[in-house]
């Protein structure tokens, strides 16, 4: 055996092995050769018994085994959904059974007697691999746990005193008013209080954008109404609020609720009992209600487009959420959560270090929304497994809050003289090479994409001593 050998790699190994000769041998190998902690079974019923209470990363099985063989041994492995990478090894009359064992999960197989050095390699990087996938869960797990609050991801300070908030709110029938840009997750933080206080209630969430809801239609919308009460009215219908009864009601975008519906739903929160359009009888309700808009509503106050009395009402409990661009820690989080949630069943991509930098350097006026829209784009366009700056939208290109500009892209779209005031000499040199590329070297149409004339990209080329040949070749 060569010194390409690395010792002393910490994981358990399991062999489950029945010839006594080859278990003894397997095991010493992997004991002295790589310094493995490593169990025995004689068959697959011992090595399940191993498997229910001790924590292996590494399985190496034979196929043909009394009692259970390595090939239902591996079945029941992942019937049971144990985290455990195996290997099998087989005579060389049944490769075509190891080849339907790698089927069913098996990360590679050997054939018997295996060359040492062989198999001590394919362990290895077994091992590697496993720790991983590992070290990823672990990962996971610590995600929901430190950055998750009933399904909304953050790391933020002051998303956190937003959560605490939740917590606290979530055993009163307070009526919670979230204000927030668009975008910032009004409604996933309705759900999260809806969420915390459902072992209170048994209803479900409704939700309703007021300002997608026509003025004529938002009362019926609300309330309901009874058959024939207006044109139209082919048959009775409940509204928001009965539909909600004993859960929640979310009305995203309550500031642009109209004066004379302001007064309707003043008295609904008083009375709570409401009635439906064109009905006579008063109907009770059990409704937690939660309120959010992207609108100033003091500043709506003192303009009287909004009551006072419902601004009372509706701002019980207050939660305020942050833009993203206060919070650009949750940046690479949401990103990378986004980034897991569109890839559709497959491996995530990564986010390449410039992507990522220009996601960080961006400040977000669309918030929350906009990251994921983003991110979605980036996985239908990314190609080789991984998000690079090209394929996040061309609008990310920006001057970044810091006041410099991005150094991972050129946007071609705008004009240089229109860049000019924002950049610095040798961004221009930058721009100039990424024109010329993409115009192959030629001086006629790199001016025209850029709005230069063309004396002056030929004076620009010479300032900065560039050869517009090298980009010939180019396609």
């Amino acid at each position: 055996m060569t010194d390409t050998i690395v010792p002393a790699l910490s994981q358990r190994v399991l062999v489950v092995e029945d010839l006594d000769d080859a278990r003894t041998s397997l095991c010493e190998l992997l004991e002295t050769a790589l310094g493995l902690q490593v169990d025995a079974a004689e068959n697959g019923a011992v090595a399940l018994e191993l498997l229910a209470v001790n924590t292996y990363s590494l399985v190496i099985t034979d196929l043909q085994m009394p009692k259970i063989g390595g090939m239902k041994l591996m079945e029941m492995i992942q019937a049971k959904k144990i985290p455990v990478t195996v290997i099998v090894t087989t005579g060389h009359g049944s490769i075509k059974d190891a080849v339907a064992a790698m089927h069913f999960g098996a990360y590679d197989f050997l054939t018997k007697p295996a060359d040492p050095e062989h198999l001590c390699l394919l362990v290895q990087r077994a091992l590697k691999e496993r720790a991983l996938q590992d070290e990823v869960s672990n990962l996971r797990s610590q995600l929901q746990e430190r950055h998750a609050f009933q399904n909304v991801l953050s790391k933020s300070p002051k998303m956190h005193d937003v959560f605490e908030l939740i917590g606290n709110v979530a055993d009163t029938t307070s009526t919670v008013l979230i204000i927030g840009e668009t975008g910032t997750g009004k409604e996933q933080i309705a759900r999260a209080i809806h969420q915390a206080s459902s072992g209170n209630r048994s209803g479900q969430m409704v939700a309703v954008n007021c300002a997608a809801v026509p003025e004529s239609l938002l009362e019926s919308e609300l309330f309901g109404h009874e058959k024939g009460s207006f044109t139209g009215a082919i048959a009775q219908r409940k509204g928001r609020f009965e539909q909600a009864n004993k859960g929640t009601l979310f009305l995203d975008e309550v500031g642009d609720i109209p004066l004379h519906m302001q007064v309707k739903l003043l008295r609904v929160i008083q009375e709570r009992r409401i009635e439906r359009v064109g009905g006579a009888e008063p109907i009770n309700i059990e409704v937690r209600l939660i309120a959010a808009t992207h609108r100033s509503l003091d500043k709506m106050v003192r303009e009287g487009t909004f009551r006072e009395d419902l601004y009372y009402r509706l701002n019980v409990i207050r939660i305020e959420l942050p833009p993203l661009r206060d919070r650009l820690e949750d940046v690479p989080l949401l990103a990378l959560h986004f980034a897991q949630k569109y890839a559709r069943g497959k491996t995530a991509p990564e986010i390449d270090p410039a992507a990522m930098q220009l996601l960080l350097d961006y400040n977000w006026p669309g918030n929350v929304r906009q990251l994921e829209n983003a991110i979605e784009r980036a996985c239908v366009t990314a190609r080789d497994g991984v998000i690079h700056p090209s394929n996040l939208p061309p609008d990310l290109v920006t001057i970044a809050p810091s006041g410099k500009f991005s150094p991972f892209h050129v946007d071609l779209l705008r004009s240089l003289p229109d860049q000019m005031a924002e950049i610095t000499g040798k961004f221009e040199e930058r721009y100039l090479r990424k024109a010329l590329r993409k115009t192959r070297g030629h001086v006629g149409k790199c001016a025209k994409i850029t709005g230069l004339s063309r004396r002056s990209i030929t004076d620009k080329i010479a300032h900065h001593k560039i050869n517009k040949d090298e980009f010939k070749k180019d396609g």
